[in-house]
């Protein structure tokens, strides 16, 4: 199964709505943020949403490997958001010390679109 099977990475107008599910695995997580990148240069997006939700696990190596995206998407010319982020996820990440200040919030995929929209202006 590739990447964009299990990861999609869907368009809408200017910006890519990335959805991850269940339980990635490190090489999976490596692909993803390749492809992610890709996309953003590809389709020249303004911003992207990157909906975790649907993580069952988020360890220190995926939530470096997201903020290392989110940080990618801005050296591309876009705005990166994250939503969807359940509390324990939430608490994991600030237990773990990783670094996600300059990684944009939002509850849900809708307010996130909301924000990318503000943060455009």
């Amino acid at each position: 199964m590739s990447l964009t099977e299990t990861v999609p990475i869907i368009q809408l107008g200017s910006y890519l709505l990335v959805s991850l599910q269940g339980d990635l695995d490190d090489n999976a997580v490596l692909r993803l943020e390749a492809e992610v990148t890709r996309a953003v240069g590809r389709t020249r997006a303004t911003g992207v949403v990157i909906e975790v939700s649907g993580l069952a696990v988020v360890d220190s190596f995926i939530a470096r490997v997201i903020a290392r995206i989110a940080g990618m998407i801005r050296l591309l010319g876009a705005e990166a958001v994250m939503v969807g982020i359940q509390p324990a996820v939430a608490i994991t990440l600030m237990e773990l010390g990783v670094g996600m200040q300059h990684v944009h919030t939002a509850l849900n995929p809708a307010e996130g679109m909301a924000l990318l929209r503000r943060l455009r202006d």
